[in-house]
């Protein structure tokens, strides 16, 4: 039993419990490339939230971790079989509803891991913090964490060079082998603003990607996805302790 993980703990330890964080994680469920699982989000999104928790909690942060909410927002890919879609109007109601409890019982803080690219929180965080003035809301979306090039050398953002490489070093059991892998090849906006990123639409899936991936995955391996995982797990611990310490009327400087 880990007890910073809600799902492992239980009544006897919490009756008395007092966090100062809690930490919703939030992946998808959708295809990864042929070779990865549907559930790739949600795996690493478990792993990364749990082992930053831990060197938190070891540092003597009052954290625990929420159950991973295991659908994101996947409008783009309505026509891949089986990926299922929050739209945000969704997210912002079961974020209400988590808020609510966590208000109501006095844990003021919390930060939303963020493991899908198509889930965007910002929005919703600024409604809720009107609606829930004492709460300090964040989110986080590791791969951001770290400059991915120092670590990885194909560019992307769906199972991808990085993706892969922590799923080969977290569940090699749920990855395929290197034969049935895609190339992960994508197309690009003709419209050169949206590429360079100053303007937004979004891609439909099934028109640019003909394996479902956007990044090459074949230089992926273990041993790079051990070391951005160790990497990127203590900054995120070392952040989870800093929120956990925060004084919300003195949070500037």
């Amino acid at each position: 039993m880990r007890p910073y993980i809600l799902a492992e703990t239980n009544w006897e330890a919490l009756k008395d419990a007092n966090f100062e964080l809690a930490i919703l994680p939030w992946g998808a469920t959708e295809a990864h490339n042929y070779h990865l699982p549907y559930a790739t989000d949600n795996i690493q999104a478990d792993y990364l939230v749990a082992e930053s928790a831990r060197i938190a909690h070891e540092k003597g942060g009052k954290v625990i971790v929420l159950p991973t909410i295991p659908f994101g927002v996947n409008t783009g890919q309505s026509d891949i079989y089986l990926d299922l879609n929050l739209n945000p109007s969704t997210q912002l109601a079961i974020l209400n509803d988590i808020v609510t409890v966590l208000n109501r019982q006095g844990i003021y803080k919390l930060l939303i891991f963020n493991g899908h690219g198509g889930n965007n929180f910002k929005p919703l965080v600024r409604e809720l913090g009107l609606r829930f003035p004492k709460m300090f809301i964040s989110f986080c979306f590791f791969p951001q964490a770290l400059d991915k090039t120092n670590y990885f050398e194909e560019k992307g953002d769906h199972a991808d060079e990085m993706e892969t490489s922590l799923m080969m070093y977290l569940r090699p059991d749920l990855v395929l082998p290197k034969e049935k892998w895609g190339d992960g090849s994508a197309k690009k906006f003709k419209i050169n603003a949206f590429s360079e990123g100053w303007a937004w639409a979004e891609r439909e899936w099934s028109k640019i990607s003909a394996d479902t991936g956007v990044g090459n995955p074949h230089k992926s391996s273990a041993e790079k996805g051990e070391r951005f995982f160790k990497d990127v797990t203590v900054k995120m611990g070392a952040m989870i302790f800093e929120l956990c310490q925060a004084d919300l009327e003195n949070l500037y400087e």
